[in-house]
């Protein structure tokens, strides 16, 4: 199964940061649309996004299908939402608003099967997304070791004690809006006061303390270039949605003569 999820590959392989990209449009099509462009993984974004658990189920295995990693962002730290994803076939999980490092032990505690945690066996699912696909015994002796378990540091709560949740987990993601506005330093038309810059920095040096990786959410290819030669190792370049109606924009005004004035969408 580690052979399967090349974003964990890319881990291990070591050999410079992982790019993927964030579905929030629900439909298979998208999917694979984001999964041919050459990402490592696509996050199916299930905390903003506008996919629900039928839509979750559909893209992950056009994900998969094309040899690209399906992360699912659960919306919420209830564990049922964390069987679901996994049980779809997810190759990891991402989750949001953790505050404390009881959340991030219960967290990894409902992702991974009995002795190391309490996760229910059962789902026929999942074992389809990973190439060969393995049996129910494989999937239950593999996945502990093979699946990612990744946490936001989007809260000051959190960035307070992300030197202890860094070793619970595989990755530690920086949801860099939420921080700000946690910390009281919230990104304005695209301005990070350097208090922020600070807090991602502690963020990075926690993971790289801990012998963890770490990711970034970022809004353009410029930004995830300037993260990448920070030492991030999983870095998403881009949103469906965003990148849609830029380009939508863009083409329109060229048709029209006119020079598109770009506008930051965060």
């Amino acid at each position: 199964m580690i052979q399967s999820n090349r974003l964990k590959q890319a881990f291990q392989a070591n050999k410079g940061p992982s790019m993927g990209v964030w579905q929030m449009i629900p439909g298979s099509n998208v999917s694979r649309i984001l999964a041919r462009a050459g990402a490592d993984w696509v996050m199916v974004d299930c905390e903003h996004g506008n996919i629900d658990d039928a839509a979750m189920h559909e893209a992950v295995p056009a994900i998969a299908a094309l040899g690209v990693s399906p992360i699912v962002r659960i919306p919420d730290l209830q564990h049922w939402m964390i069987k679901r994803a996994l049980d779809c076939g997810a190759h990891g999980i991402l989750v949001p608003l953790i505050r404390t490092v009881e959340e991030v032990e219960n967290v990894v505690a409902a992702a991974k099967f009995p002795p190391q945690g309490r996760r229910g066996f059962g789902s026929p699912i999942a074992m389809q997304n990973f190439n060969p696909a393995p049996t129910f015994t494989e999937y239950l002796q593999q996945a502990n070791e093979s699946l990612l378990n990744m946490v936001q540091i989007e809260t000051k709560e959190a960035l307070e004690v992300v030197e202890k949740i860094a070793p619970l987990v595989d990755v530690l993601f920086v949801g860099p809006f939420d921080l700000g506005n946690n910390i009281g330093h919230p990104i304005i038309d695209g301005k990070m006061d350097p208090e922020l810059d600070e807090a991602i920095s502690r963020t990075l040096k926690a993971a790289r303390a801990a012998g963890k990786k770490c990711g970034i959410f970022c809004t353009s290819g410029a930004q995830a270039s300037s993260y990448a030669n920070d030492g991030f190792d999983m870095i998403s370049v881009a949103t469906d949605y965003t990148l849609l109606g830029a380009a939508m924009a863009e083409s329109l005004a060229t048709a029209r003569g006119r020079e598109h004035n770009k506008v930051a969408s965060y």
